[in-house]
């Protein structure tokens, strides 16, 4: 297959990643290769490797996956082309015919540890937690004999030749991880009328109130946020950036125009795309001048004031 019909992933195989990539209609006809890292996956795409990646980048128990959004806010530009929810429920894997009492020392991602803490403390409260650079990758230190069980996917233990012990572990009910598609820039698709746009920006200069005046270029055109955090730049301490998800897509007016204002009054604004939202969900636009109508209505309005008409 050409390199545009390759999509890589956070790896190995049997993380929910792969899952997650999956369940896209077009993972069927591409050549899905597992990858080291976020970073790894994403270079692939940068490098010309690979037509697109797909990685964590959210998950609703500990926020932002800061491997992704640091990749995507520092490393050479990318753009997100599509988001991914994927309902996340552990399974305990080991070895075939390994009981609950002989479970001593268990293994995982550091994310699944936060989602499996109150289940271990209750069921395996002197088991020893080493985390792992993913949770197959813990399946597989499980099927090499280096730890008794792995919190990972059900749907890994075929793939080590573990069987689960334990289903369904979740300390967050409803728990679930976004993930993100992500390729080269190019040129935007048409809005759907459910769209999310994501940038990062970063503040011209620290002063009282420097954050509230970038928010209210949102708040004055009625664009919702829907996530911002902070990341450290690594230009010294209280040099961050601000990476946020804003309901709508670039060619909404208020968007569009949101995003020139931030553009005016930012050191750098980073564009990472407008996409289909996965939960379908229309932006809520509220009354009081925030439609694409009334932008084009004030926009005529001016028009007509400069030629002796308003």
């Amino acid at each position: 297959m050409s390199p545009a019909s390759r999509y890589t992933y956070l790896g190995p195989e049997g993380t929910f990643t792969e899952a997650a990539l999956r369940t896209l209609p077009e993972a069927a006809t591409r050549e899905l290769v597992p990858m080291v890292s976020v970073a790894a996956a994403l270079d692939a795409v940068r490098n010309g490797e690979a037509g697109g990646a797909l990685v964590p980048i959210e998950n609703s128990v500990e926020g932002g996956i800061t491997a992704t959004l640091d990749e995507l806010a520092f490393g050479e530009p990318l753009m997100i082309y599509r988001e991914v929810l994927l309902p996340i429920a552990f399974a305990l894997l080991v070895r075939p015919g390994t009981e609950l009492a002989d479970v001593k020392t268990v293994t995982g991602h550091p994310a699944a540890q936060v989602q499996v803490r109150k289940w271990l403390a209750e069921r395996l409260p002197d088991a020893v937690w080493e985390s792992a650079a993913s949770n197959a990758d813990g399946a597989r230190l499980v099927q090499e004999g280096r730890f008794d069980g792995a919190f990972a996917g059900e749907f890994a233990a075929s793939t080590y030749g573990l069987e689960p012990l334990a289903t369904e572990i979740h300390d967050a009910q409803n728990a679930t991880t976004r993930f993100v598609l992500v390729g080269r820039p190019a040129r935007l698709a048409s809005p759907t009328g459910a769209d999310k746009t994501s940038a990062v920006f970063w503040l011209r200069a620290d002063h009282p109130g420097a954050l509230l005046e970038l928010l209210q270029e949102f708040a004055i055109r009625g664009v919702n946020l829907m996530r911002i955090e902070s990341r450290p730049t690594g230009e010294g301490l209280g040099q961050y950036c601000f990476s946020v998800d804003a309901e709508g897509h670039l060619t909404d007016r208020r968007v569009g125009e949101t995003l020139m204002g931030l553009r005016r009054r930012c050191l750098n604004v980073r564009f990472l795309g407008s996409y289909p939202r996965a939960d379908k969900v229309p932006p809520r636009v509220t009354a009081g001048g925030t439609t694409d109508h009334s932008f084009t209505e004030a926009a005529d309005w001016l028009n007509r004031a400069l030629d002796g008409r308003g």
